[in-house]
């Protein structure tokens, strides 16, 4: 019976990054480095007003595009946060998280055929949802411009194929991020050709040294423009699944039948523990972006002393670090820290063939896990 699945189903893999999580988390005395998990524990407020939603059974189907309060209360965050305008009413779509928000725009806005461009190395949840929407990634080589992707770049690779554009930023896996300077120039070929543009900013609350910039401030792209974003990360509510949709109201409307029909509405708890978050929690990422930022400074000056070729990254809480002179492919780098340091981190070819010759190292664990999983990896890239 398999002959009858989907072919595109078939075709696709479990994200690399699961792939070898999966495959070393069984191991013995395994220290793991791997997973961009938030260690924080949701903010007791949020936790609360979530327990009070089930108390006073808030647990019905609500608005396709979600509670309107939590729609308010998204674009009240964004007007002060990134002076972004998005009416509440027909224009922000609460998601099952960001991956269903990044699903069902691909869906609404793909035919098969349709090209979409992706930065490499990328984050691998793309990819396959290019792919099962019927269209076909191209990707960007950015390692030769410090993993930013840039407007020539972009230029260069529009074909008369290509539909969209996806533009992670702060990026997994390499914490780069974007300057106004960069996105205007971004903005200005987007604006010249008939292309729409996803901005991924799900970690737009963890930016270091710096303001987060959101492209949604170029008015001239924006119905061209998608932006994902929602609670996951910055207030480390993952297992809630609250992501959001900012787009025009034409566009919206279209996205939103494709949602309807995929779950209905996001969970009615988690968006009561997400008004609270957005509502009342503007200071818990500053809390913990704090403690990310002392962990990111203690991890570089680590590997420095490594005399490993890495930088500082902008935003998020990851690492992709240069292993390129080792000479060996990182799927066999990571196997060997795993089986001779006992620790885990992800083979740079998880993230598309341009993460080769890198591992990525997440540093949201604390301190102490950071040291003992640093302790253990120098002596076996020494000797390597």
């Amino acid at each position: 019976m398999e002959s009858f699945i989907n072919e595109q189903v078939k075709k696709i893999e479990i994200s690399g990054i699961r792939q070898f999580f999966n495959m070393v988390g069984n191991k013995p005395d395994i220290l793991s480095l791997t997973i961009g998990q938030p260690d924080f524990p949701t903010p007791s407020h949020v936790k609360e007003k979530t327990k009070e939603a089930i108390d006073h059974n808030q647990t019905t189907y609500t608005h396709n595009a979600g509670i309107l309060s939590l729609r308010k209360a998204i674009a009240s965050f964004i007007k002060t946060n990134y002076q972004l305008e998005y009416d509440p009413n027909n224009e922000i779509i609460v998601t099952v998280g960001a991956s269903q928000a990044i699903d069902i725009t691909l869906r609404t806005i793909l035919m098969k055929g349709d090209e979409v461009l992706l930065p490499g190395p990328v984050y691998p949840g793309y990819e396959p949802l290019v792919k099962l929407a019927g269209g076909t990634p191209s990707f960007i080589d950015t390692c030769q411009t410090n993993f930013k992707l840039t407007a020539d770049l972009i230029e260069q690779s529009i074909t008369p194929n290509t539909k969209a554009i996806i533009i992670p930023y702060p990026s997994n896996p390499t914490g780069v991020t974007l300057t106004k300077e960069e996105l205007t120039e971004i903005a200005s070929v987007v604006e010249k050709h008939n292309i729409f543009l996803i901005a991924d900013e799900i970690y737009s609350e963890l930016v270091y040294d710096k303001s987060h910039y959101s492209i949604g401030r170029f008015q001239e792209i924006r119905d061209k423009l998608i932006i994902i974003n929602g609670v996951s990360k910055s207030h480390s509510m993952t297992g809630f699944r609250i992501g959001y949709i900012l787009t025009s109201e034409w566009l919206a409307k279209h996205i939103l039948k494709v949602h309807q029909y995929n779950v209905s509405c996001a969970s009615s708890i988690s968006q009561h523990g997400a008004i609270e978050a957005i509502k009342n929690g503007q200071d818990d990422p500053i809390k913990m972006k704090k403690v990310y930022q002392e962990r990111r400074d203690y991890v570089f000056e680590r590997l420095k002393g490594m005399q490993i070729n890495t930088y500082l990254p902008d935003g998020g809480f990851y690492f992709f670090v240069d292993i390129s002179h080792l000479n060996k492919d990182s799927f066999s780098v990571a196997l060997q820290l795993v089986e001779e340091a006992k620790v885990a981190l992800v083979p740079g070819s998880a993230f598309s063939q341009f993460g080769e010759g890198y591992l990525r190292l997440s540093y949201a664990y604390d301190i102490d896990t950071l040291k003992e999983g640093l302790d253990r990896i120098e002596p076996i890239i020494s000797k390597v």
